[in-house]
């Protein structure tokens, strides 16, 4: 499989073939993805709804530790970039307890002004 460098976007149409292929699977990946994440924030919202009834805090600091260590480790082992990993984990817990401080927020709202 070639590819032209005439600079007329001439490519072997295997490549073109491959090309496909491959961008066909990470747009499924992709889609996995979001709906992995969907489904882990229906669970999240729920410890945070948990948490407000409970007055808990919204973050946990030992278990985002723990979380981590876990994914750096399972990172490790599917030859992805612990650092990456951490970092994605670190964006997802930032936004989980962005949801479970206004969580507890309107919690407090509701308790004060309407019926429990």
């Amino acid at each position: 499989m070639t590819t032209s460098n005439t600079g007329t976007g001439d490519v072997d149409p295997a490549v073109r073939e491959e090309l496909a292929r491959l961008r066909d699977s990470i747009d499924n990946i992709d889609a996995a993805v979001v709906h992995m994440l969907a489904e882990r924030f229906k669970c999240t919202q729920q410890v945070g709804r948990l948490k407000a009834v409970h007055q808990l805090p919204p973050a946990d600091p030992a278990r985002e530790a723990r979380q981590i260590e876990r994914l750096r480790a399972l990172a490790e082992s599917a030859k992805l970039d612990p650092a990456f990993a951490e970092k994605l984990l670190n964006f997802i817990i930032a936004e989980v307890i962005r949801h479970h401080e206004r969580i507890a927020e309107d919690a407090l709202t509701s308790n004060g002004t309407s019926e429990p």
